[in-house]
C-alpha cells in the first residue's frame, strides 16, 4: 500500500519541528570527512529521526536508506530514501535554499517525493501521478516550462568547484553554453526547475538521498532526470535534470563528451 499525502505532510511536519527552530540561531557543526568539509548537525539527525520513526510506526514492512543513521531493508519493495536536511551548508550559513527531501522507491524507482522547506513556507510533492506545490504563492500543480535551446537556458549547479578532471570541462561546455548561469542553490534548484522557474540542473557526486526526494516531482512535473550516461538518477552520481526534452538532448550530448 502506498502512502498519502497526508502521511508525506505527516513526515515534513516532524521534521520542521527539529530543523526550522535550529535555523539561524548558531546551530553545532560537526565536520563528518576527515580530510575536508562534511558538516552535520543536531538538526540533521534529529530531523532523520523524527522521521524513521513515523515510518517504522505505520510502514514497518518498508525499507529505509537514510544519510545521517543507515539503512534497513534495502532489498525491500518499497524503501524511504531520506535526506533531514539537503544543503547543511547552506543551512549553517543562514540561507534558505536547503530542504528536507523525502522519497518512495518501488523496486528500485523512485515513484513518490516530497520537497519541504520550512523557512519560506513552500512544499513540493509528487503524488505517483502529479506534482503539486503549496506555499506563499498558493497550490498549483506543477509544470516545466518550454524550452528550445541552452541558449535560452537558465542552468544552475550547487558549486563548480566540484567538478574535477574531465568532469569539469564536460560541465563547462554546458555552461558556455546556456543564457544564465547560477550557483550555491541546493535541492532548491530542482524545485524551481519544476516549478517552471529554470530549465536545467547539473550536479556530480550526489547520494541517493540526495536525489530521491527529487526525482519524482522533477518527472511528474513533465521534467527529465538521469544520470550523464542517460540511465536512472535513482542511484546518484553525475545527475543532469532539464526542464524539457530539447535542452536535455543538447545538455547531455555534451556532458557524455
Amino acid at each position: 500500500m502506498l502512502p498519502d499525502r497526508a502521511f508525506f505532510d505527516l513526515l515534513a511536519e516532524a521534521a520542521k519541528k527539529e530543523t526550522l527552530p535550529r535555523f539561524r540561531v548558531g546551530a553545532d557543526v560537526v565536520n563528518k570527512e576527515a580530510g575536508g568539509f562534511d558538516p552535520v548537525t543536531e538538526g540533521d539527525r534529529a530531523a532523520e529521526t523524527a522521521i524513521r520513526a513515523l515510518i517504522e510506526q505505520h510502514f514497518p514492512e518498508h525499507g529505509i536508506l537514510g544519510e545521517e543513521h543507515g539503512s534497513v531493508g534495502l532489498d525491500r519493495e518499497y524503501v524511504w530514501v531520506i535526506d533531514p536536511i539537503d544543503g547543511t551548508r547552506a543551512f549553517i550559513s543562514g540561507v534558505p535554499v536547503w530542504g528536507t527531501l523525502i522519497g518512495l522507491y518501488r523496486n528500485g524507482d523512485a515513484v513518490m517525493g516530497l520537497v519541504d522547506q520550512p523557512f519560506t513556507g513552500e512544499r513540493y510533492f509528487a503524488d505517483g501521478k502529479a506534482a503539486h506545490y503549496a506555499g506563499p504563492d498558493g497550490s498549483k500543480t506543477l509544470s516545466t516550462r518550454p524550452c528550445a535551446s541552452l541558449a535560452d537556458a537558465i542552468m544552475f549547479t550547487t558549486s563548480p568547484h566540484l567538478f574535477t578532471g574531465d568532469r569539469r570541462a564536460r560541465f563547462e561546455a554546458v555552461q558556455d553554453k546556456v543564457r544564465l548561469f547560477r550557483y550555491g542553490v541546493d535541492c532548491y534548484a530542482y524545485a524551481l526547475l519544476a516549478a517552471g522557474h529554470v530549465d536545467l540542473v547539473v550536479e556530480c557526486g550526489l547520494k541517493p538521498y540526495d536525489v530521491g526526494g527529487l526525482i519524482p516531482v522533477i518527472e511528474q512535473a513533465g521534467g527529465i532526470i538521469t544520470a550523464w550516461d542517460g540511465g536512472p538518477a535513482e542511484r546518484g552520481g553525475e545527475i543532469i535534470a532539464a526542464g524539457s526534452r530539447a535542452v536535455y538532448d543538447e545538455a547531455i550530448a555534451l556532458l557524455r563528451g
